[in-house]
């Protein structure tokens, strides 16, 4: 069993609609993300993903210390991978630190987002759209 100061990353598990990441946290000399073995800004095209995905770390003070965050997502779309990783960033951010868990919440940065794609119903188009009515 590792102690906290033996213990080599820290992880956290993030999940939005079917997007699940799992990000990796270890201290080390210069902050660096690397998201499924490419860097962030390969990963992620427009600047808005690359601000959702690291807001946890950027948003917060009271973060001394720089980390190496690996992230391996799959499933969903662009911007659900993003918000993903945000939440399993801050989930792992909250293992390292209890005391950021106050700020992390205060943004919503530890909420998951439990909105979903609705299930297709049997007679009907989609999952609310029915064929058009007609009285004649």
């Amino acid at each position: 069993m590792a102690t906290k100061t033996e213990q080599r990353y820290i992880e956290g598990i993030g999940r939005r609609k079917e997007a699940v990441s799992r990000v990796r946290i270890t201290p080390s000399k210069k902050f660096d993300v690397k998201v499924n073995d490419k860097t962030l800004a390969d990963y992620f095209d427009t600047a808005e993903l690359q601000k959702i995905a690291t807001a946890s770390f950027e948003d917060i003070e009271g973060i001394d210390q720089i980390f190496s965050v690996s992230v391996h997502v799959k499933g969903g779309g662009i911007k659900s991978q993003a918000e993903s990783i945000r939440l399993g960033s801050a989930r792992a951010l909250v293992e390292f630190n209890e005391e950021l868990r106050k700020d992390l919440k205060k943004l919503g940065y530890l909420k998951r987002d439990p909105r979903v794609k609705e299930r297709k119903k049997f007679g009907l188009k989609k999952a609310r759209k029915s064929a058009q009515w007609s009285k004649r």
